[in-house]
């Protein structure tokens, strides 16, 4: 029978870190490659929830994730192409962040990873 050496470990983190972690995670294991900016804005869209695409590219340069609304943009566009982000509506575009993601960020969230490595 295989040896299996198990880590454990426990910490206390934001709201913010936590689901970017999520997001950080489901990238990882699904091989999406992101940049730290990619990551701080999806972060930032999964905590506002549902919000209006010029709205949301103006917070994300308030932010400091981004230099300008359009690089923000360029960013959703990209994250949209990866099935990160989902576009809604014809000219007052909202977005999301994907279902797909599963990324829990309301009230306490306790992640509770096993993974087994071989």
């Amino acid at each position: 029978m295989a040896e299996v050496t198990k880590i454990s470990r426990k910490i206390k983190t934001t709201l913010n870190q936590t689901t970017k972690y999520q997001i950080l995670t489901y990238c990882f294991f699904n091989d999406i490659p992101v940049s730290r900016a990619d990551l701080d804005c999806l972060t930032l869209l999964a905590l506002l929830g549902e919000h209006e695409l010029t709205e949301f590219c103006k917070t994300a340069t308030i932010n400091n994730i981004f230099k300008s609304a359009q690089s923000a943009r360029n960013a959703v566009t990209k994250a949209e192409k990866k099935s990160l982000i989902i576009k809604n509506g014809k000219s007052k575009k909202t977005i999301i962040i994907s279902d797909k993601l599963q990324t829990q960020f309301n009230g306490v969230v306790l992640l509770d990873f096993k993974i087994l490595g071989q």
